[in-house]
This record gives structure tokens, C-alpha cells and sequence, in this order.
């Protein structure tokens, strides 16, 4: 079996609190381990995207409207929908995040600084707009 679930991909969450949201694979586990005995990932994804910014708007409103709000989370192989597309990661964005519940806050402080500025300088611009259907 070929094995496409690896980082860097970009997939969408098909179950749970983020459904339809979109999402990339930071770390896979293809046969699990003690405490998940099934296949999973570790996603960041986009809980809530950017919202349009225009000329008009001051220098103030156009940051608050170009917040990014992040979830990370360890899903399902299952409840996970792989698309075509790879994001590129970098060396240190899997080092950045850590599932343990210390450090959990911090993960999603660096994640979110980390999609900002992606967002800002323009890159992967598709992954930050809302999926609609």
C-alpha cells in the first residue's frame, strides 16, 4: 500500500468539532501505539480563517481581520480526507509543536505565528481561505 499520509500534506477533517476544515499532517503514525492503537496524525490546521481586508481599512483593522486561529490536534486515519496538495513545512514547524498537555498552549501560540506569517507574505494563500460547499 502506498503511503500518502505523510507531513506536509494538506488534508480536510471530516469528523468532530473541526469538520470540513482543512488541515496539514505534521507527524504520522501508520500502526499507532499504546494509548491509540490505530493509525493517526498529528494536524495544524485553520479553526477560523482570515477574513477579507480592503484599502479602506486602517492599519489597525487590517490586522485584526488577518488573524489566523489555529487548532492542532492527533486524528483518526479515518476521519481525515487527503487532498492533492503538500504544504511546505520546514525543518522547524515539527519541532515547534508538542501534544503534551504543558506544552500544548505554547504549540498553538508558535502555530499561529507560524500561519500569520505565511499569510501575510502571501504563501499558500488557498489553504487559508474558507472551504465552501
Amino acid at each position: 500500500m502506498v503511503k500518502f499520509l505523510k507531513p506536509g500534506r494538506v488534508a480536510i477533517v471530516l469528523s468532530g468539532r473541526q469538520a470540513g476544515k482543512k488541515a496539514v499532517i505534521v507527524q504520522n503514525s501508520e500502526v499507532g501505539n499504546k494509548d491509540r492503537p490505530y493509525g493517526h496524525c498529528v494536524v495544524a490546521g485553520v479553526d477560523r480563517a482570515p477574513l477579507r481586508i480592503h484599502k479602506k481599512m486602517s492599519k489597525k483593522q487590517m490586522a485584526f481581520k488577518s488573524r489566523v486561529k489555529p487548532f492542532i490536534k492527533v486524528i483518526n486515519h479515518k476521519h481525515l480526507m487527503p487532498t492533492r496538495y503538500n504544504m511546505e513545512l520546514g525543518t522547524n514547524f515539527r519541532k515547534m509543536i508538542s501534544m503534551l498537555d504543558s506544552k500544548r498552549a505554547q504549540s498553538r501560540k508558535n502555530v499561529k505565528k507560524d500561519f500569520q506569517d505565511r499569510n501575510n507574505a502571501g504563501k499558500t494563500k488557498w489553504f487559508f481561505q474558507k472551504l465552501r460547499f
